[in-house]
This record gives C-alpha cells, structure tokens and sequence, in this order.
C-alpha cells in the first residue's frame, strides 16, 4: 500500500503556520509522514521574506507531534560537514523518539542561479556537481558509520576528513534512521544504490520516471542489491483551487511503482490543510 506524507516548505510563513499543520496531520492516520525543506533563502515569493532552518525547525516540530514520521527532504550536503550533521540528525531522532526519515542530497547544481544565491550569501562553498556527488557519497559512508557505534574512528577521504570521529549517542533507530536520497542524475542514483533505503525524485515526466526508476535497479544489479530493498518516492505539487490533476498525477506514479508520495502544499496554508489533503487527495 502506498504511503501519503505533506512537505510545508518553511518560507513565507512562520512558526504558528507550520506548526498548526503539522499537528493537525499528526492527528490523521491517513497522513503517515511529514517534510520541510532545506534552504536558507526563499525560493519562491520575496528573496527577504521569512525563511526557518530546517533542522531547528524539525526538532522543534519533532517535539511537537507524537506519530508522523518527519523529515527534511532532502538536506543539502552542501551546508554542514556530515559529522556535524550526524549528530543533528541523531539528536532529532532522540527527540522524536525514532520517527526521523533522513533525508539527503547532493545539492543544487551551480548551473541554478536561484539556489546558487543563498551559498554565495551565506558564505558556503559551490563545487562542481561532480565534486558534489562524489562528496555525498563520502557523507553517506562517514553518517553510517557514526551512526553504527560509538567507537571513535578516523576518515581520510577526498572530501572528508576526521580525526577521532564518534557519535554518542547513537540515534533510536538501528543500525540507522532510513536514508532518503534525492535526485535523478545517473551518479546520483549509483550513491542511491548503495546507500538509500528510500529514492525520492521530483513529479513531472512519468515516462522520465519511471526510466530513471529502471536505471536505479540496474545499477543495484551491478552491486548486487536488491532494487526492491530501495522504496520508490516521489513529491507531487498540490493545488488548493483544484486537487483533480494531483489526484491523476497520484494514480500514476503508483501505477509507475512509487509508493511513497509526498503532497507539497503551497503556503499560505489554508485552515484544516492537513484534513483537506486527506479528505480531497489521499482518500
């Protein structure tokens, strides 16, 4: 069966907004997962309208609900070095009491002049995408890894180095939290085969889809995975004016094999967003 989550981006809104819609779906069996995004800067209305960090905002949100699953989808890997953000995660899995889904990616490319912006004014460095994903793939090996046990360890990678490495404590959930990994590029995907327990990619083009879904269990045969071990996700725009076209688009993608949807609902959010969703969308 198919699952349903909602993702309130945090940006032209604040706390209270958020907060009420979460709680609400937190209230509703038909919604078993809820997202935020990460970005440091709007990407949509006013570049100085309101923005929350994302990891603040989950652990916040984490604390303020009892059974969705949460996450971000998907956290750059761009914006904090991955013991850091090792221990971020873990401690939002503590506070949710193991409901974290963990999600990550390689992050923009730089050919993506509105999220390229919020690097260059947050002082944050913009490699090549290339440098990108073979850095995502050395995040995802040092978060397993301090995720697993306590014991200290050392990492010499290209992109990351770590000397005297230990996570204590180790997130509820073992030997991890699920990994969700965002993207669609063919080197993306190969990190996706090793390392993700959930593939999420973007609606749109069902035909590109369910090719790029083809390519990702070729490229688990290559290292002798099971691609059925790698849940197939996708987020799906929501329209309040008019749910029929998310309603078809939903239809599809489950048809495709995506059985992980995730509705991103445009803000400002109405009242009873939550029971909207599930009564128009999901039921």
């Amino acid at each position: 069966m198919p699952s349903f989550g909602i993702l309130t981006a945090p940006q032209q809104v604040d706390y209270g907004d958020v907060l009420r819609v979460w709680q609400e779906a937190d209230a509703i069996d038909a919604i078993e997962h809820a997202w935020l995004f990460d970005h440091l800067l709007p990407i949509a209305g006013p570049l100085e309208g309101p923005i929350l960090e994302g990891w603040t905002l989950l652990s916040a949100l984490a604390a303020a609900t009892e059974r969705l699953r949460l996450g971000i989808m998907v956290t750059s890997n761009r914006f904090r070095p991955p013991a850091v953000l090792a221990k971020i995660a873990t401690t939002v899995d503590i506070v949710s009491g193991g409901r974290l889904d963990f999600g990550i990616g390689a992050g923009s490319r730089p050919s993506v002049p509105i999220a390229r912006r919020e690097y260059e004014a947050n002082g944050l460095p913009y490699d090549t995408f290339g440098s990108s994903v073979d850095a995502l793939a050395e995040a995802c090996v040092v978060l397993k890894r301090l995720w697993a046990d306590s014991t200290p360890f050392d990492f010499d990678g290209a992109h990351v180095r770590l000397t005297g490495a230990i996570g204590n404590p180790l997130p509820v959930q073992r030997p991890h939290p699920p990994i969700v990994i965002g993207g669609r590029s063919t080197p993306t995907l190969r990190v996706v085969a090793e390392h993700a327990d959930i593939w999420n990619a973007p609606g749109g083009d069902i035909a590109d889809l369910v090719a790029r879904s083809s390519r990702l269990d070729q490229l688990c045969h290559d290292i002798g995975r099971d691609p059925a071990a790698i849940v197939r996700s996708v987020a799906l725009p929501v329209s309040y004016d008019n749910p029929i076209p998310t309603k078809s688009a939903v239809a599809e993608v489950i048809s495709a094999g995506f059985e992980h949807i995730v509705l991103i609902l445009p803000a400002p959010f109405p009242d009873r967003a939550a029971r909207w969703v599930a009564d128009e969308i999901i039921c």
